[in-house]
């Protein structure tokens, strides 16, 4: 009941700030750019839009408000990943979680609820329940998205627009065509089209990248990088650069291959006609941005959509994990390359190279828990593996370690804890560290760079203790395609066909990480979960909540997003050849 009375106070507190017009307030020391709160024009909620841009488009699920509902940026305040490494980054740095809820809860936030002075930064302040609607938790809704802006007037000292830590800028004045802000997007009405019953605005912002780097180019705002040399670059240390990557990619660079984050992540409906409305005065087919907004992210929906069904999404989440999956066997090409024959006893040779599809670094994200890795499966004709890296365990959550075993992934750290100098990303214990506001080195970094990537010397994007080369000496362009090479002894018992299959598979939480969070948890004792849900407050804290649903769903099981084989014979050479053939790579199986 405590908790309920303290959201209630912070709710009125705020509405008193804005009735007597008091000027802004800078939120928080790591939050000081960009619209400030409280907001003179409070957002809408998502059931305001849902009325004319929910339901069905003659079938076709299309319309903004429900493809928004299943994604994670609508519920990007109920991922139980996030609210369990909120509650380690406070430990670690007090008040830092403001920073985080800048862009997990912009709502809130912007309405004085997620950060000094009325609210704070562990989300305890925020109003509603996490599986209620239109509320804090609903994350990046529509009149959020639809009201930021390039800001014309900037105040002294800040910039029109920036490209990182969500530091938007908020239309917050009336619109000249209505009473309310604008609502901006990408679409013009010339006299004599019908327009929307409310103010609206054209927006180019609303259909170039530079939007999306608010949220997803992440740094931190206290530490520099630290180089493998121990020297501090004065470099900002990156933490997220989705962004980033897609900018020294081919897809941002003007000609054919120009290609937008929203391109692939909010593609464009084909089918004929296509409403984005209720309204069906102006047919939007090949031009209406459908709000899928996926990544690789398959899992967390999931577990909203069963541990959730107050919010009655399930077809929205149902639907983004689809789309998810689809994005991720979209993403890469797997091919294998192996001697046709080889002799039983020996050493058979195989490579495996997997291209890049993305605009981006695969995989990007967050680097802490996402990771993806190469299955290699040696197999006889009766179907018997009898050779495996890379199995992944479902009882334990387990990724096997062997030492061909290829991950991709980034580790990230701090310099000198152990009192190595080095970058240290395991305690002296060899429990890994996932303290992301504490890191200031990256110890790794072998994700495989898109097409036409220039961030080769970029402390913030290059490759780290791994190595890709140009496409031609001194392009300064990083080929996207890695290969890695096994080497497997065939049993002297072995005979027939072998069958070789790679798959590479993606994850979105490691077991590493959801144990360590729950380590974290228990170790210094954090408080229960004080954000109520519609059966009431939990009576555990954020990392046994997450763990708890990581033992439920499958302990997010990686999903398969390409896969190859090839056979190889068994039997004695007749030309001595016993290296890998790579001049005939073989196939993508579907």
């Amino acid at each position: 009941m405590a908790h309920r009375v303290r959201v209630q106070t912070a709710w009125l507190v705020g509405a008193v700030v804005v009735a007597i017009g008091l000027p802004a307030v800078i939120a928080g020391p790591y939050t000081g750019n960009g619209t400030q709160p409280p907001l003179t024009f409070n957002l809408n909620p998502p059931s305001v839009c849902s009325g004319c841009h929910g339901g069905y488009d003659n079938g076709h699920n299309v319309r903004p408000t429900t493809t928004w509902a299943g994604s994670l940026m609508a519920n990007a305040g109920r991922d139980p990943i996030f609210w369990a490494a909120l509650d380690v980054a406070n430990h670690d740095l007090p008040g830092i979680g403001e920073w985080c809820l800048r862009c997990h809860a912009p709502g809130g936030w912007l309405e004085g609820r997620a950060g000094a002075p009325i609210g704070s930064p562990d989300g305890c302040s925020l109003i509603g329940e996490i599986d209620g609607a239109d509320d804090d938790f609903e994350g990046l809704t529509c009149d959020f998205c639809h009201r930021m802006q390039v800001n014309p007037a900037p105040p002294p000292g800040q910039q029109s627009v920036y490209y990182e830590n969500g530091q938007y800028w908020i239309d917050d004045s009336q619109c000249p065509t209505g009473f309310e802000p604008c609502r901006k997007g990408p679409y013009d009405y010339p006299p004599g089209d019908p327009e929307p019953p409310h103010g609206w605005e054209l927006s180019s912002y609303h259909v170039d990248p530079d939007s999306c780097g608010n949220c997803h180019n992440v740094t931190n705002p206290v530490l520099t990088l630290i180089d493998s040399n121990g020297v501090n670059t004065g470099v900002p240390m990156p933490v997220e650069r989705t962004y980033k990557e897609w900018q020294q990619s081919v897809f941002a660079q003007p000609g054919p291959s120009f290609a937008a984050c929203q391109a692939c992540h909010m593609p464009d409906a084909t089918h004929d006609p296509a409403y984005p409305s209720v309204a069906t005065g102006i047919n939007r087919s090949g031009n209406l941005p459908i709000h899928r907004l996926a990544g690789g992210n398959a899992w967390v929906p999931e577990v909203i959509a069963g541990d959730y069904p107050n919010l009655g999404r399930s077809a929205e989440l149902a639907a983004t994990t689809a789309w998810a999956v689809e994005m991720l066997e979209a993403a890469a090409t797997v091919e294998i390359a192996a001697p046709q024959v080889v002799e039983a006893g020996d050493d058979l040779d195989i490579a495996v190279r997997v291209f890049n599809l993305t605009g981006h670094k695969l995989p990007t994200g967050y680097p802490e828990g996402r990771r993806m890795w190469l299955e290699l499966a040696v197999r006889d004709g009766l179907g018997t593996t009898i050779w495996r890296s890379g199995g992944w365990d479902p009882v334990t959550g387990a990724l096997a370690q062997d030492p061909q075993l290829k991950v991709y992934e980034t580790k990230p750290g701090i310099w000198n804890r152990n009192g190595t100098f080095q970058c240290d990303t395991a305690d002296g214990g060899g429990g890994p560290l996932f303290h992301f506001v504490l890191n200031d080195c990256i110890a790794l970094d072998n994700r495989i760079p898109p097409e036409g990537f220039t961030g080769m010397s970029d402390l913030e994007t290059r490759p780290v203790g791994y190595t890709y080369p140009e496409t031609s000496p001194g392009s300064g362009i990083l080929v996207n395609f890695d290969v890695t090479e096994y080497v497997v002894t065939i049993p002297a018992s072995a005979g027939g066909e072998l069958t070789v299959e790679a798959t590479l598979r993606y994850q979105t939480a490691s077991d590493d990480y959801v144990l360590f969070l729950l380590d974290q948890a228990v170790t210094h004792g954090f408080p229960d979960d004080c954000i109520p849900r519609s059966t009431g407050l939990p009576d555990a804290s954020r990392g046994e909540i997450l763990y708890d649903m990581w033992t439920r769903y499958d302990r997010a099981p990686p999903v398969a997003m390409a896969a190859a084989a090839t056979a190889v014979e068994v039997g004695l050479f007749l030309d001595g050849f016993e290296s890998t053939d790579t001049s005939a790579w073989s196939s993508t199986v579907p």
